[in-house]
Parts: structure tokens; sequence; C-alpha cells
């Protein structure tokens, strides 16, 4: 009889004296008869003893109501329950975990303590520690996390400036610290007399042809460095921390074991890695990456409590927690965060996790915000504060900048899924380091001689979403503005030939970053694409407000102004259409809408602008889904052929379970008796066949079903059971049952109730695939048994799903990875 965790019991042979006892008697090992029962096949009798919560069943003979003799043989000892055998509940690697078993082994556990929780005060306390160990696991996943992501940020900022000189009074400081201490009231290009760029120290001036081609020369060869030692890295250590990470985590959550991709190795060379390819300046973000490592950091320490590192089910409730600190500490936005989680990666999300997220998002955040990376009081390096009202009229050019944005993202997608498709099948994806290091140096040579696409990518977003002050000495503000008042309101002007130079270089920035993240997204190295989004969004956002701003100078007193402009202030904020424009980019490429729009006020602060980025990531959205069916993660998903089942999508063919169902109905189902097969029957079963799981049945005859049992399940009890009981051989009954069927002689049969599902999840043959869809997304299933009658016909795995999906879409039905 299986152990049962609710009531602390299992059926066990016992030394027993020849004469019949009482209750109250002692037996011989001291413990104490409780209780005596019949039981329902009359040659049972349960006895229930002190000291050990244990129930001893002991086969009787009787007459009448009298019991006149016992059979007993064997000695005290437990066959106990499932999880004495190591490794089961436990999934091999590329397998789907099955949802509900785990939560429901989940449940028995806790009923378990909380009926023990009386017994002692080590178990109250054992109780207590159960209680808010999930607490305690997000709360060091949030501390960890915020420390790893300012490491990261130092680390990053330091070596992308190591590009153009360095600080001689301090080499660890970066190029804005370094100027800290500097007397100076302007720098030239952010450049002061205590940061050496690599012409100066080469005792060469700072101007000039050859100090020029010097700075040339050494940014190609940092950016060379940086890209050959992340793809290195990768390549050596870790080759699952290349890539941004999303499209996994969003499969891993769904209930997809893929072993080692959040380990410790991948954390550290991810880690790494991503300050490398980030200071190469390559077109990419390291806000992608950071939610892979927040994921990571959660794998690790779940295993530091049993209750979530044992259990797969429970443990994606951490990863889903982690995932949210990631984005809190990527763009030092909690919140934003708790919904990126809710909205873009997480499939199961119970309201426990939901608060559990906002507890390791705000950790996360706080840390960061006390490390304090960028010296700027918040936890980003773009953060920007406007206080200018926007003007109703303009709600049509944040629309506009909305469907541009949605064109933009839909062409981006495209073409990087082409690049991925050739990359797969050509000889260029046997050498990925050559590719990283051949794409770092064509982007190193291209980028330098572009001021906008030289600087740091999160540079550029801060320059084009900042408003022009009297601080700003860039080209984007070169208007004919005379600043008298420091204090007074920033007057219209009229845009100076700086402006239009600005402005040029700006659209040839866009293009090149749009070509260049196309070929860079998807190679081996860590990458991420939040910032290269945002940046192509602010480009043309900034190119967008210029247009509207001069539109304004020029013709006040149109209607579409409404008056506002009229007064000579400056009515229109080019940085505002930036932020726009960058929101817009970025809905358009991961289809994100409510979450983005979150993160992006708290980025900047502009509670005031939610409905012009509403408006964007709206338009943006619709856009998209016009153009294009999937976002990039959806995509690349696909792409890799993991076994997603997306929630968000309708399943809309007319085809019913029996269609379906393996084998087909002419071929022989594969299935074991419940009490009819030996260990030697089961083993060349389980040589034949590939099957993931046997559904057990009364007999071959009947086909009426028992339950289902697992082949990793399966194997393990055999092997432990040919281990550790003497007597196991070829020759041995396997047995599905309580009893031991009466014709059986031979070696003691080995029991295997333990191991069994009692409680598949079953349908009729006529059941329609769309309920079917529906029961395998909602309930996690990982497979489902079909009966016709009562009887079973055949079984449903969720790789059969996929697969009838993809054949109804018209799509390849064999590109669906599994083991």
């Amino acid at each position: 009889m299986e152990k049962d965790p609710l009531r602390g019991n299992a059926s066990i042979p016992m030394s027993f004296p020849a004469s019949y006892q009482a209750v109250g008697d002692q037996l011989e090992n001291g413990q104490q008869i409780r209780s005596v029962s019949l039981s329902s096949d009359d040659d049972m009798i349960d006895i229930t003893t002190t000291g050990t919560t244990t129930e001893h069943s002991i086969h009787g003979e009787e007459q009448g109501s009298h019991l006149t003799s016992i059979k007993y043989s064997g000695h005290l000892g437990v066959s106990g329950d499932s999880d004495d055998i190591p490794g089961i509940g436990q999934y091999d690697d590329f397998h789907t975990i099955d949802w509900q078993r785990d939560i429901a082994r989940d449940r028995m556990r806790h009923r378990y303590i909380i009926k023990k929780k009386q017994d002692s005060i080590c178990d109250l306390i054992k109780g207590a520690h159960d209680a808010w160990s999930g607490w305690v696991c997000v709360l060091f996943v949030g501390l960890v996390t915020g420390v790893v992501a300012g490491v990261i940020d130092i680390g990053a900022s330091w070596m992308s400036d190591l590009k153009y000189g360095i600080c001689p009074e301090a080499f660890w400081l970066n190029r804005e610290q370094c100027c800290w201490s500097s007397n100076e009231t302007t720098f030239d290009n952010g450049n002061c007399s205590q940061w050496w760029t690599w012409p100066e120290v080469l005792r060469q001036s700072r101007e000039g042809v050859g100090p020029y081609i010097i700075s040339y020369l050494v940014y190609i060869v940092w950016a060379l460095i940086f890209a050959a030692l992340a793809a290195a890295l990768v390549r050596m250590f870790a080759p699952y921390a290349c890539g941004s990470g999303i499209p996994e985590i969003k499969t891993i959550l769904s209930g997809f074991i893929i072993r080692g991709y959040l380990g410790k190795w991948t954390l550290i060379i991810k880690s790494v890695g991503i300050m490398l390819s980030v200071s190469a300046g390559l077109s990419l973000g390291k806000e992608g990456p950071m939610v892979h490592i927040a994921c990571c950091i959660g794998n690790i320490l779940s295993y530091l409590f049993p209750k979530y590192g044992r259990n797969e089910a429970k443990k994606r409730e951490i990863l889903s927690a982690a995932a949210a600190a990631g984005v809190s500490v990527a763009f030092g936005s909690p919140i934003g965060g708790v919904l990126f989680s809710l909205e873009e990666v997480s499939y199961y999300f119970p309201l426990k996790t939901l608060w559990r997220s906002f507890f390791c998002a705000l950790v996360a955040a706080f840390i960061l915000r006390s490390i304090n990376p960028f010296g700027n009081e918040h936890s980003v390096l773009f953060y920007v504060e406007y206080n200018k009202p926007w003007i109703f009229f303009e709600l049509v050019p944040f629309v506009a900048l909305g469907i541009m944005g949605g064109v933009v993202a839909t062409i981006f997608i495209k073409a990087n899924l082409y690049w991925c498709r050739y990359r797969k099948v050509s000889k260029l994806g046997q050498y990925p380091v050559t590719e990283v290091l051949v794409i770092a140096v064509i982007t190193a040579v291209i980028a330098y001689p572009n001021p906008y696409t030289r600087m740091n990518t999160s540079q550029l977003i801060f320059l084009l979403f900042s408003q022009c002050g009297v601080s700003n000495s860039d080209n984007l503000c070169d208007y004919n503005r005379n600043f008298t008042d420091v204090n007074s309101a920033i007057e219209k002007a009229a845009a100076g030939p700086g402006v239009y130079k600005a402005v040029w270089l700006l659209v040839l920035a866009l293009i090149f970053k749009l070509v260049a993240t196309i070929f860079t997204f998807g190679f081996k190295a860590p990458c991420g694409l939040f910032i290269p989004s945002l940046c192509l969004g602010a480009i043309m956002g900034r190119i967008v407000g210029i247009g509207m701003e001069q539109l304004a100078y020029n013709y006040p007193h149109i209607w579409l102004f409404s008056g506002e402009c009229s007064t000579g202030d400056d009515c229109i904020t080019p940085g505002l259409y930036a932020m726009v424009g960058a929101a817009a980019v970025l809905g358009g490429v991961t289809r994100m809408t409510v979450s983005l729009v979150v993160i992006m006020f708290e980025l900047t602060g502009g509670v005031r602008y939610i409905v012009p980025l509403m408006a964007a990531a709206m338009a943006s959205k619709w856009v998209g889904d016009a153009l294009g069916r999937q976002g990039i993660y959806d995509a690349h998903i696909e792409l890799n052929g993991y076994p997603f089942l997306d929630s968000k999508e309708e399943f809309a063919h007319t085809s019913l379970a029996a269609d379906v169902m393996q084998p087909k109905h002419s071929e022989p189902l594969s299935v074991l008796t419940q009490d009819s097969m030996t260990v030697d029957d089961v083993e060349i079963l389980l040589k034949e066949t590939e099957h993931n799981g046997f559904p057990v049945v009364v007999s071959r005859e009947s086909q009426y079903l028992v339950g289902f049992v697992l082949r990793r399940d399966l194997n393990l009890a055999i092997a432990n059971a040919k281990r550790t009981l003497e007597g196991i051989c070829g020759q041995s009954l396997v047995l599905f049952v309580n009893s031991v069927p009466p014709q059986a002689s031979g070696p003691p049969p080995l029991k295997l109730k333990k191991i069994l599902d009692m409680a598949p999840i079953t349908m009729t043959d006529q059941t329609p695939m769309e309920t079917v869809v529906d029961m395998f997304r909602k309930l996690g299933l990982r497979q489902t048994l079909v009966t016709h009658n009562g009887r079973l016909l055949g079984v449903i795995t969720k790789k059969d799903v996929l697969r009838h999906v993809k054949q109804m879409d018209n799509e390849d039905p064999n590109s669906v990875l599994f083991n």
C-alpha cells in the first residue's frame, strides 16, 4: 500500500507472535496495538500500532467471526514511499514537466507538515520554516540580483570607456568619474584634462589627423579583444550563455527542462560575457540577458530550499519572481518588471507569485539603487524628467510614430529570422567565434566616424531623450537662441546648421543600427535586444520631434497648435517624441503593451505622458500583428523548435482527439498489465519502445484503465529493487495492485503501486481538439489518455499536440524539439 502523506501510513510485513493479540497488547518490538480492523477482501487485517505511524497488513484465516491463525513472514521493515527511490519525481533533459503531478505532490507534502505541526516544537519550527521559505528565497534572489547587476553596470561602463582612453591617476575610474575632480567648467566631447585619450598616452596631441587615426585603430583593437573574449568564453565554458535568453526562459517557465541553462557556469559566463559584448560597441544591450542572469540566480538559490529545489513546478514560481527582478535592475523599474514577468515570460502566475515577484523586484531595485552604479542616483543611465504638458493634437504624430515603430519592428524581425535560419543551415553556423569577430570589426569600422554610433548606445538614448538646455553643447541643440537668464523658459528658435547636420547623422545611424542589430541578435555571444530597439525608436522619434518643433516655430498661429505655441515658449519637446518612438519600436519588436508603458514611465519619471505612450504602444502592436504574427521572442522559440504552447493563440481547426492520439487505430498500444507481467517482460517493453510512460490496464483483453506509470520512474524502481530487495529476479511478477494474485508462485513479486499515478487525466476519443489544446495549456499537462466506453484507446502527449498544431498551420511538424 502506498505511503500516504495525509495519514503517514504504509503497508508492511511484520514479525508477529502466532497467537492473536488484543488491542493494547505489546508487540515483539515494543509497539502497542492501537486498533484492529478487517479489510474488504476478508483475508487482510489492518493493525495500527503506536510508535511509528505505520499501518501493518497481515494475512489471516477466518472462521465465522473468530480468527484462528495468522500467517506471517519476514521481519519488520518499511517498503517506503516513492520518495525513498532516488530520482523519482525528477525529469530528464529536454522533457516536459507534469504540472498537475508536481503541484499535487507539493500539496500532499504541505498537508503532512501541517498535520505533524502538533507533534513537537521541532515540527512546529519546520512548519514555520516551510511557510516563510518562499519569501526568504525571493529575498535572497533580489539581494544577489541587485549586487550582480551593480557589478555588471560598473564593469561595462569602465570597459566601454577603455576604448577611448584611460584615467592615469586612477585607472579603475571611467571617464565620467575621472572628470568629477576636475575644476574645468566645460569639457570637450566629455573629455577633461584628467582623462587621457589614447593619442595623449602615446605622447601625441588630442586633435589632428594622426591622433584621429590612432584613436580609430585603438577603438577597433579594443572592440576586437572584447568580442573575441566574449565569444571564446561562451564557446569554451557555457554554450547556453549566448543570445538574450528570454525565449528559453519563456519555454522553461512553460514547463520544459533544459539542464544547465540556468546553471552556475551559465551565470558566470553570461555576466562576464555581457560586459565584454557591450564594451565591444556591438549593437546589443545588457537588459535582456539580465533576465537570464536573474533566473540563473533564482534557480541556484532555490536548491537551498528543498520545497522549491526538488519540485519543478514550485521552482517556476521562484523563476517568475527572478525574471521580474531582472527587468527591475535592468531598467530601474520594479513594477514594470512584475508586469513583464506576468505579461511576457510567465506561464503559471498565481497571486502568491505576484506578491513574491513584487517583493523580489523591490529588493533588487533597492540594492542596485544603494550601489548607485551610474553615480546619478538612478538605476539607469538615461533617466530624464520632462515637465512640459503635451498638446492634444500631438496624439496624431505619436500614433504615427507607433505605426512607424510597428513597420520598423516587422522589417527587423523578418530580416533577423531570415539571417538566423541561414546561419543554421549554412556553414556559417560551424564558425561561431569567427562570425562574432567579423561582425565586431565591421561594426567598429563603420561606427567610429559617426559620433552618434561611436558613443555607447545608452548614452545615445540619454542624449536623444534629454531636452536642450544651457549646458547642452551637442549639435542636436544648435538652435539660434540666446540664453540670457538660466532660469527663464526655453524659447522657440530656428534650427541652426548643427541641427540639420545632426539629423543627417542620425538618419545614417538609424540605418546602420537597424542593419547591425539584424546581424548581431542571435549570434553566439550574450546579446540583448531592448537597448538597440529603444535606440532605433529614439532616433526616429527625435527626428520627428525636431520636424514638429520647426513646424510650430514657423507656423505658430495655425489651429493645430491651438494657441499654445504662440506665446514664444518652446511648446514641443523633441525628447518626448524620442521616448514615444523608443516605446513604439520596442513594443513592435517584443509585442509588449502594459509592461512596456510602465517601464517607460518608470524610466523617465513622466507619469503625465502615459497616454502618448499607450497610444504609440497600441498602434505599434496592431501594425506589428497585422504585418507579422509573432514578436521576436515567440519567433525565436519557433525557430529553435522549443515545445511551447502559446496561450495567446486560438486553435481554430475541427479535429478530434482520435485523429491526434498515438497509436493510430491499426497499430498495437504499448501497455503494462496490473498483475500478469514479469520483470523480464517489462524490461523487454522498455527496450523496444521509447515512450515516456505507459498506461497500466487490468488485462490485455479487457483494456480497462488502472493508471499511468512514467518510464523514468519504472526504470529507477526496477533498478532500485534489484539492488536492495532480496529474491527479485527476471521471473518476479510486477504488481501494480496491493494483493498478490492467488495463482502466483515462484520468486517474490515486485510491488510498484507506489509509482503508479492512479488519477491520470483521461478523455474520450470524441473530444474536440480545441478542448484538448485548452487542457494542455491551462492544466500544464504532459500527456492525457484517450478512452472509448471506458476502455483505453491511446495516448496524446504534448509533442503530439504541438505537431498537430503545426500540421494544421501547414508548417513542418518535425521541427518541434523533443527528446
